[in-house]
């Protein structure tokens, strides 16, 4: 196997797309001002943003928003340097519509674009894991952002992933995963 250096320069259009994405974004995490209180707007299931009723129809003024996301303590907020308001998601505050694969040298690497147009590159900084909901024991994929910030994987992105997964080699560990950047996930377990 390569190593991440060498993967790095294999894909490096990728990674400078997605550092691209990264560098525009403001340093929230040093932003910690008091809470200023809940604000109406929620972030639906596909990653609709929805104030008062009706959906965020701007693209640019969602971009704006998701910038200054910031979660804590199980919360989701919206910071400025002077603000801090309280917003619902239902289960996470970004949605992958988009998955794409590049192959190199016999390695591959999974982009994965989010509604609001920002592409990550699935890598042991942005892994994909499954969550199970505990009512249904429906597989919920989420896909790491930024910091504790993660992305709903779409029903037709996750099936694309799929397609790409490959069965395990038997032994105790029966599932399907994919591979990309030199680790692979865990896309669901064989029965």
């Amino acid at each position: 196997m390569k190593s991440s250096d060498t993967l790095g320069t294999l894909f490096a259009d990728l990674i400078a797309l997605q550092s691209d994405s990264a560098t525009k974004l403001p340093p929230v995490h040093l932003w910690n001002p008091k809470d200023s209180g809940d604000m109406d707007i929620r972030i639906d299931r596909e990653g609709r943003w929805i104030h008062d009723g009706g959906e965020i129809k701007r693209p640019a003024m969602v971009k704006l928003f998701s910038s200054i996301l910031k979660f804590e303590n199980n919360e989701y907020f919206l910071v400025t340097p002077v603000e801090k308001w309280k917003i619902n998601v239902e289960v996470a505050p970004f949605f992958i519509t988009q998955v794409t694969r590049d192959i190199r040298d016999d390695h591959q690497a999974i982009s994965c674009t989010t509604l609001n147009d920002e592409t990550i590159i699935l890598s042991g900084d942005h892994p994909l894991i499954i969550k199970y909901e505990s009512k249904s024991d429906q597989p919920t994929p989420l896909v790491k952002i930024r910091g504790d910030l993660w992305a709903l994987v779409s029903r037709s992105a996750f099936y694309q992933l799929v397609a790409w997964g490959e069965a395990s080699s038997g032994g105790e560990d029966n599932g399907v995963y994919v591979s990309s950047m030199g680790h692979q996930f865990l896309l669901g377990k064989s029965t």
